[in-house]
């Protein structure tokens, strides 16, 4: 046995339990909300000084906060699986698909593709490369789903280190940046310094080489290998009525004309938005693109309803969990007394431990720990940045440094929260324990690359 088969034996048992034990331990993601918020209310009396109905208070202030994020990130997945079952967009993926010949080689394209995706656009990342997995697992026999929908996941590690990194983004506007960092920072931060600094490149280099060979590495053997029947992949086609025999009402809902003129003006601005405002996506822009492809691919209304129809079904996780996080939120922001909340406790702990050397990676971890509780970019950098931005400023930290180690840190542990795989599973078909096992490995593989990066550079 060579050494690669060794490191591939190894990481197939060390998955294979990780896998296992989730299986077994980790329930559904709606009970991991349940347990998070009861955590976090138990956590935030003893240590902000605030009492029973306070906390409540704050839980029940932002439970609504994210109702406008929760209908975008629902349309993501409506809109995505109505352009993934146009006939036309099905033959385009297989064609991709086409290249893969083995599952190793699926699992590496699906990781890959994904990456890339995540790294222009997280919403476009995180839908196509779900969708890109299930048109695999029709194509490549053999290949483990689970596996295969955990690589496409996998790539969501580099959307803040990508081009629509909410944190980067937000100090290259540098609106109300003095404000939000407490005076750390007064002046833009260009991108040049976040997204396209050296640092940031190398680690986004080393991950793209060694995330898909992880991913790779960690296929099961045969016996333990989890494949899907491609017949329940399918969506059954609704038979249409001979067009002799419509009445005046089907011949509108079978109607190319009224698809085409809606598309014909669904495009019309999506060539002026981007004219206009350069390559700027954003979730709106996203959704609106999806949403009008779906119609000039689907060719009739009626065509789009059914499939949307089949893809709503799919939101309810969405719509469950979403605002529980937002009272998970509002309670770790939420300060008592002593001018302190629960957020800002944890990352002054890890302030407390640093120099100048070690306070980006610290800043790191503490974001994975925050991201626990407060699973969004831009609530993150809310609550870390009046903190972090200005110990990193006193420790002669480059702000850029500091900044993109919150960012980082906000999309490392993304692999073990189910809150943004819930689209991504909808897609697929699959729980959060099917695939939490192998996201491990890929937390654990990225934790140590991002961790060397802030050390080093």
């Amino acid at each position: 046995m060579n050494t690669l088969e060794q490191k591939q034996t190894a990481l197939q048992k060390i998955s294979q339990f990780f896998v296992i034990l989730l299986q077994r331990f980790l329930p559904d993601p709606f009970i991991f909300a349940i347990v998070l918020t009861l955590v976090v209310f138990l956590l935030v009396m003893p240590i902000t000084g605030q009492g029973p109905m306070q906390v409540v208070n704050a839980w029940a202030g932002g439970f609504w906060n994210l109702l406008s994020f929760s209908m975008k990130m629902a349309m993501v997945v409506v809109t995505g699986h109505a352009m993934a079952s146009a006939p036309a967009f099905k033959r385009k993926l297989a064609m991709l698909a086409g290249v893969a010949k083995t599952p190793g080689q699926a699992i590496v394209l699906v990781t890959a593709i994904s990456a890339l995706a995540c790294w222009i656009n997280w919403g476009f990342g995180l839908v196509v490369g779900a969708i890109f997995a299930r048109e695999i697992a029709t194509r490549v026999k053999g290949v483990d789903y689970r596996l295969l929908i955990a690589s496409a996941y996998s790539g969501f590690l580099f959307w803040h280190g990508g081009l629509s990194g909410s944190i980067p983004l937000a100090i290259a506007g540098g609106k109300d940046i003095a404000v939000v960092t407490n005076g750390a920072v007064t002046a833009p931060i260009p991108t040049s310094e976040t997204i396209f600094s050296a640092m940031n490149l190398t680690i986004l280099a080393v991950m793209f080489v060694t995330i898909p060979l992880l991913n790779r590495l960690m296929h099961p053997a045969p016996q333990d290998t989890m494949t899907i029947d491609a017949a329940l992949l399918d969506e059954p086609e609704e038979a249409k009525p001979a067009r002799a025999n419509m009445t005046p009402a089907e011949r509108l809902e079978n109607s190319r004309l009224l698809s085409w003129l809606l598309g014909i003006m669904g495009f019309a601005y999506i060539i002026y938005y981007f004219v206009t405002k350069g390559f700027a996506l954003n979730l709106n822009i996203v959704n609106f693109t999806f949403l009008f492809t779906a119609i000039l691919l689907h060719g009739t209304p009626k065509s789009l309803l059914n499939s949307v129809s089949q893809g709503a079904r799919n939101c309810a996780g969405i719509l469950l969990q979403f605002p529980f996080y937002a009272g998970i939120m509002g309670m770790m922001t939420a300060v008592g007394s002593g001018g302190e909340s629960l957020a800002g406790v944890i990352s002054q702990l890890f302030v407390s431990i640093s120099n100048e050397t070690t306070f980006p990676l610290f800043t790191f971890l503490s974001a994975g720990v925050v991201n626990f509780f407060v699973p969004s970019g831009g609530g993150q950098w809310a609550v870390q940045a009046p903190i972090m931005m200005p110990a990193g400023a006193a420790l002669g930290v480059n702000a850029a440094k500091t900044a993109m180690a919150i960012a980082w840190g906000d999309a490392w542990t993304n692999m073990i929260q189910p809150f943004w795989a819930l689209p991504a599973l909808a897609i697929a078909g699959l729980g959060a324990k099917d695939v939490m096992g192998y996201c491990i490995m890929a937390l654990l593989g990225s934790g140590v690359i991002i961790s060397a990066g802030f050390l080093l550079f």
